[in-house]
């Protein structure tokens, strides 16, 4: 899907061996760039609602010969649409589509297990820690594993490569290489491809149908490329994703409402001495006394 119009091709096919003891680092520093380039602009389609500036770039002549030559075309409620309009339309898009009661969340989370802030957001939000990142606030509040988020993050690994790159710092390159993959095999790579493909089909305006086109072949191309070929799409664009069981944490010696073995028996003290009486479970009691 992505040709030499965004530097990919060429670039793709001189790539040093894994083989090879020396990398050709000015080339992959080049190819980062170009990369992490369209991992910004995808995240800036995801994270919120498109402001007038983000639309502005998108609608730019260039940049959309470019993503004609690729095989993607927005349609006259883009092309045709003055930049206040179209970014109230797309507002209201972006709420149907992500945020409103029946929406497609585009949070990891929500997707592999139909709830928000479960692991996969605490798993994300831990690896931003472990290597200096600190999510900032935009417009709005997102979870660590929102969908621009995670893009972002992407980005982010992408131009320190590149940085290590221009450095000549072939061990820091390998390490942020291998951290960018470790993040697509447990993460990106197991829910955009099935996502994308919802969100194609669930769109009403062209700008998110399509560049959810765009996303799925620039994911298939990524996880091409990085070798993860095997890796298994989780999401598979599914309407509705089950409830996955929260694990409760409890005290097991603390003792429950209701949970008396039937037969349990107290011993009274005070004048009723010795006597004993027998103590009934609140699930045996008739209808008229249960709380």
């Amino acid at each position: 899907m992505l040709n030499s119009t965004f530097y990919f091709d060429t670039v793709q096919d001189e790539l040093p061996k894994a083989a090879e003891l020396v990398l050709d680092l000015p080339q992959l520093g080049f190819l980062c760039t170009a990369r992490a380039r369209l991992y910004r602009v995808l995240a800036g389609v995801f994270v919120e609602e498109p402001s007038i500036e983000f639309l502005t770039t998108m609608a730019d002549v260039t940049w959309l010969r470019s993503l004609e030559s690729v095989g993607i075309t927005f349609g006259s409620d883009f092309l045709d649409t003055d930049l206040q309009t179209l970014t109230d339309v797309l507002a209201c898009e972006y709420a149907t589509l992500f945020a409103s009661s029946g929406g497609f969340p585009p949070v990891e989370s929500v997707r592999l297990t139909g709830r928000f802030k479960q692991d996969p957001n605490y798993q994300i939000a831990a690896i931003y820690k472990r290597l200096g990142f600190v999510q900032s606030k935009g417009r709005f509040d997102v979870f660590s594993d929102q969908l621009g988020m995670e893009l972002m993050f992407v980005a982010e690994l992408l131009e320190r490569c590149a940085q290590a790159a221009a450095n000549d710092d072939e061990v820091s390159f390998k390490k942020l290489d291998k951290e960018i993959k470790k993040f697509w095999s447990l993460h990106l790579g197991r829910w955009v491809r099935g996502y994308s493909s919802l969100i194609s089909r669930a769109s009403n305006h062209s700008f998110y149908r399509e560049m959810a086109r765009f996303l799925h072949g620039f994911a298939t191309e990524e996880i091409a490329a990085m070798g993860l070929t095997r890796l298994e799409d989780l999401d598979q664009g599914q309407l509705v994703i089950p409830k996955s069981e929260i694990a409760l944490e409890f005290n097991p010696d603390e003792p429950v409402c209701g949970e008396c073995p039937s037969g349990a028996t107290e011993r009274l003290e005070g004048p009723g001495q010795g006597r004993v009486i027998p103590i009934t479970p609140v699930s045996s009691l008739p209808s008229e006394l249960a709380f």
